[in-house]
Order: C-alpha cells, then sequence, then structure tokens
C-alpha cells in the first residue's frame, strides 16, 4: 500500500526534558543481551569452574579472586577497556545478577586483587581456557583438527613487568609482551598461549609449547588426525623433526635469506607445472646441508596481477621477478601440490583471531603493572574470544564439510556484531506477580536472535 508524504514525515522541532534515574532503583538495564551470556555462564559452570582455578590462594575477602575474573570477563564482553570504565555501568542491575552482586567492586579493589594473583591461577587460567575449547572439539568429534602457531605484539606505554623493547613495526620502541598463540582452525578459537617478554625471537620457547599443546589435543582426542601450520621463524630440523615424530602433518615456510643456494636453485628453473591460471610450482630435493634428514620441498611462484615496472631490485638472498612472487614450503604431506599450497595459505585466518581479539576483546590493552595481572587481563580476553565462538557454535549448525583451507566450520560474526546487535539493548527488569521478567523493545529480527540463543 502507497503511504501519503504526510503519514510518513513528522515535523519534530522539541527538545524533550531529560530526567536521570537510579538504576538500582528503576532497574533500567543497557545491555538486555547479556542475559544470553548469563545463560551460557549457566550451562558451561564458568562461576564454579572458575572458583576452582583459585582455590590454592585463601581468601578472607568479598570480591574473591573468581567474581573479580569473571567481573572482567563481563567487562570485555561489554566493549570497555580501561578497569575505571566500571563506574560507567556499576549500578547496571543485570550486569550485577549475572556476576551475583549487589554492587561492583570499586576500581582499586579491582586492581589490588589482579596485583595478588600468582602464576598457579594463571596456569588454571589456562588450563580452564584449553579445557573450554578441548570440551568443544569432543562434541564435534571431528576427523582431524589444525592448529596454527604464532606470535603477536602487545605494546603499551608504560613500565609493566615483564615487558621489553623487542622489533615492533607499529610502535617502534615501544615497550612490548610477545606472546605465542595456538589457534584452532576449525573453530576460530585461540587454544593457549605461552607469554613472553616483548625481545624474544618467534622461536622462543616454542618447542616445548607447541609439543604441549599437540600433546593435550591427543590426550582429549586420541584417534584424531593432527596438523599444523608454522612460518619461517620456526624453521628448524628439531621443530619439523618434533612434528614429525608426532605423527603430525605439518607445512612450514622456508626462510630464503638464509639459503642464496636455494635461491639460485629456484632462478635457473625453467620448467614449472602448472596448479591454474595464477601459481606454479616444482619439487626438488633440497634440504640445509647441516640437517641429517630432510622433507618434501614445494617451490611456489605466483604471477602478479601487476608486472613490476621499471629497473629490478636485485636481492642477494630472495628471488626477485618482474612477473612473479616466489614461496617455498616444506611439508610431511604426500596429497597434491594445490591441497598442500591451499593448506598453507589457510593459516592467515589466524591474523583475522588476532584482530578480532585486539580490536573487540581488547587484548592488546596492558591495564597494571604486575605481570600475573597482565597475563590474567589477556587471558580474559582470550575466553571472551573463545565464549563468544562457543555461544554461537551451539546455536548453529556447523559444515559438513571441510576445505583444504581448514577454514572455520561455522559461519562467526565478530564479538562487536553481537554486542551491537544484541549485547547493548535497553530493557527493564520488573516482576509481573512475582515473575522475574526483562522487557526489551525488539524487532522480529532481535526477538528470533534472543529466542534462539536462550533455547539451547
Amino acid at each position: 500500500m502507497k503511504l501519503k508524504k504526510s503519514q510518513i514525515v513528522s515535523d519534530v522541532y522539541k527538545i524533550p526534558q531529560l530526567r536521570f534515574e537510579d538504576e538500582s532503583r528503576s532497574s533500567l538495564t543497557s545491555f538486555a543481551g547479556l542475559v544470553i551470556y548469563q545463560a551460557l555462564f549457566g550451562r558451561m559452570k564458568i562461576k564454579q569452574r572458575l572458583q576452582t582455578c583459585f582455590r590454592h590462594i585463601p581468601s578472607g575477602r568479598i570480591y574473591t579472586f573468581a567474581r573479580t575474573f569473571l567481573w572482567l570477563v563481563v567487562h570485555l564482553l561489554l566493549g570497555y577497556r580501561r578497569l575505571r570504565d566500571r563506574d560507567y555501568y556499576a549500578d547496571d542491575p543485570l550486569v550485577l545478577r549475572t556476576l551475583g552482586l549487589t554492587k561492583l567492586p570499586d576500581t582499586s579493589t579491582i586492581s589490588r586483587t589482579l596485583a595478588k594473583i600468582d602464576p598457579p591461577a594463571v596456569e588454571n587460567l589456562r588450563q580452564l581456557s584449553r579445557e573450554i575449547v578441548l570440551d568443544r572439539l569432543c562434541q564435534e568429534n571431528l576427523a582431524r583438527v589444525t592448529l596454527d602457531f604464532d606470535g603477536s605484539v602487545l605494546s603499551t606505554s608504560r613500565h609493566a613487568e615483564g615487558t621489553a623493547i623487542g622489533y615492533n613495526k607499529k610502535k617502534k620502541g615501544a615497550r612490548s609482551y610477545y606472546p605465542l598463540f595456538c589457534t584452532v582452525a576449525q573453530t576460530g578459537q585461540i587454544f593457549d598461549l605461552h607469554h613472553r617478554p616483548g625481545n624474544v625471537h618467534d622461536s622462543n620457547g616454542a618447542r616445548p609449547f607447541i609439543v604441549a599443546c599437540l600433546d593435550e589435543v591427543r590426550s582429549r582426542l586420541p584417534g584424531v588426525k593432527l596438523e599444523s601450520r608454522i612460518d619461517s621463524a620456526f624453521f628448524s630440523e628439531k621443530q619439523l623433526l618434533s612434528l614429525a615424530l608426532q605423527r603430525v602433518e605439518f607445512t612450514a615456510s622456508v626462510p630464503f635469506e638464509r639459503f642464496p643456494k636455494l635461491k639460485g636453485r629456484i632462478e635457473n628453473r625453467r620448467r614449472w607445472h602448472r596448479i591454474d591460471d595464477v601459481w606454479s610450482y616444482f619439487e626438488c630435493d633440497w634440504k640445509p646441508e647441516s640437517w641429517l634428514i630432510g622433507f618434501r620441498i614445494l617451490v611456489i611462484r605466483q604471477k602478479k596481477a601487476k608486472p613490476t615496472q621499471g629497473p629490478l631490485q636485485l636481492d642477494l638472498f630472495e628471488p626477485k621477478s618482474h612477473e612473479y612472487q616466489y614461496q617455498v614450503i616444506v611439508t610431511n604431506k604426500t596429497s597434491l601440490a594445490r591441497s598442500v599450497m591451499e593448506f598453507h595459505h589457510g593459516r592467515g585466518s589466524q591474523e583475522g583471531i588476532f584482530a578480532e581479539t585486539k580490536s573487540f576483546c581488547q587484548m592488546e590493552y596492558i591495564p597494571v603493572r604486575t605481570l600475573c595481572g597482565n597475563q590474567t587481563y589477556c587471558l580474559a580476553a582470550v575466553m571472551v574470544h573463545n565464549l563468544t565462538r562457543e555461544l554461537q557454535m551451539q546455536a548453529n549448525g556447523r559444515s559438513e564439510r571441510t576445505n583444504s583451507k581448514r577454514r572455520n566450520l561455522w559461519g562467526f560474526e565478530t564479538l562487536n556484531t553481537v554486542r551491537q546487535r544484541l549485547l547493548r539493548r535497553a530493557g527493564r527488569l520488573i516482576r509481573p506477580q512475582g515473575c522475574l521478567t526483562l522487557v526489551t523493545a525488539a524487532s522480529r529480527v532481535v526477538r528470533e536472535q534472543f529466542n534462539k540463543y536462550l533455547s539451547i
């Protein structure tokens, strides 16, 4: 039915008067969608599992370590960054109900609590984070699990315990942490992290960390086939041999700058096998002279969309060409070259996980000066990311088939999307006939989303 302009357009001039109400008395909430996560915490028994993480620390305080950590998870879920930002929702009734409190702790109380967290508590939180991911993998009964390993810089302008000045192309000269992460390609979750100062090489402490991650996954999923993808920073005989001995199918980038002879073999190559219009390859039996054992080597070249113009700046180590870019992959996979190449290139999705966790879960923020406090904050950000993915996996079905790049098996929305569409919705808690009810205005689409997540 066609409507008239007068039925749609309204001339409004008057500005309404503004009246502020005490949220604790009016039962108004700005985060009605938090009820979805409250139900998720109940299904996964998050509060009880957090209590076991801090059981070894004697606590006669009202605001226990477990409650403070749960507050930190909720704080990051709502999109806040600094600890003092709790002042903007201190009296929100739904936040208080989710935490099981009638009053939020002060910023100073939170800061002191984080400063008193010890290394065993941090290890317990890491274990809980791993268990959340493993529980999901066990439920899905996957035939193969792909673990990717890479480091990411967490910068700060302050002097915090355990930070150091290292390579940081975005903030040169800034102190930072440089944790090593293990992510699961199928679920898009962060399985574990190894916290390190910012002045270490990518491979520092990598081998025992990688072995521990693989062993833990295999202990819970004994029949699963494990895969791993690593970049050139982890290229070493000991690392690759360790993966092979653990029956892990792997791919790794080969650093050209360390092997000038390999560069010569690539430049002198005349016959390349076609993959498609862009990619071509050849295989060779090369290995570093100091290695006792070799693996399959694939040399890949990519045709540039726009050839390089002007004179070519020769490089002593890496092959240079007007038309092609080159890459070398070492692997123990026996599948076709196309499959190996696409599998290795699929590790780029890990950068998306880092970007999302830093931007929307505030993982990059360094809140306090103590190492364990900052590690706890980082683990809270990781848990927020993992729980958001878990919420969507519980509500939505996964794809029945994987692909050679090992993309996520679910169509995930970012935390920012969930936050804008569902979390940040005004509502009111009322008790008609003694029944606690959350009232919020919602369109048909929003109503369907709420019902989907609450009916799991």
